[in-house]
């Protein structure tokens, strides 16, 4: 696997070994050219991270940090050795936990991001769940856009509460779905 575009194009990035499904380089080059100048500046949330692709693709292009959370071993070892191949160190945090408790961490923290990513293993079907969770949850700034990756067989919601579906694509067996976001502002967050 390689870095498809932006400062880091064509280093390349381990995978992990096994039942793991990365994020191809063709559905990679895809979702950044639909998001644009959305990646410039960004703060970067990488939920279900695996390799950390997505989020260090979008480092590449220009995202200010990004915020990775994977709870898989094998995985996390080959995100991190990623990361430091990358040099991109003092851009990423790496939370290894389940998605819901870095949620909650996350925005106990009062952390909030405006391109998130989640890509579940598709068995498992979590994609619908965690719109849902990030659709109550608030960390999702405004604006944001939220790109879930996911089987064509998970039917995924239109709108949760503050999350729209603006697109959807598909790239053979997989599916992505991009959603706006209309979660809190800075202001919001100083208001009583």
């Amino acid at each position: 696997m390689r870095i498809t575009g932006g400062l880091l194009c064509g280093r390349r990035l381990a995978a992990v070994r096994g039942r793991m499904r990365p994020t191809s380089a063709k559905v990679r080059q895809a979702i950044f050219n639909i998001l644009g100048n959305i990646v410039s500046g960004a703060r970067v949330l990488d939920l279900f991270a695996g390799a950390g692709t997505l989020a260090l693709e979008a480092l590449s292009r220009g995202a200010a940090e990004a915020v990775l959370v994977e709870e898989n071993s094998a995985s996390l070892l080959v995100l991190q050795r990623n990361v430091k191949t990358l040099g991109v160190q003092q851009r990423v945090t790496i939370m290894p936990m389940p998605v819901q408790s870095a949620v909650r961490k996350l925005e106990a923290q009062g952390e909030l991001f405006n391109l998130i990513f989640l890509d579940p293993p598709y068995e498992l079907r979590l994609a619908a769940k965690t719109l849902n969770l990030l659709g109550v949850s608030a960390i999702v700034a405004t604006p944001a856009w939220v790109v879930a990756e996911h089987s064509p067989r998970e039917t995924l919601p239109e709108t949760t509460i503050s999350l729209h579906l603006s697109d959807t694509r598909r790239y053979g067996d997989t599916q992505v779905s991009f959603y706006t976001g209309h979660g809190k502002t800075d202001s919001q967050e100083s208001s009583p």
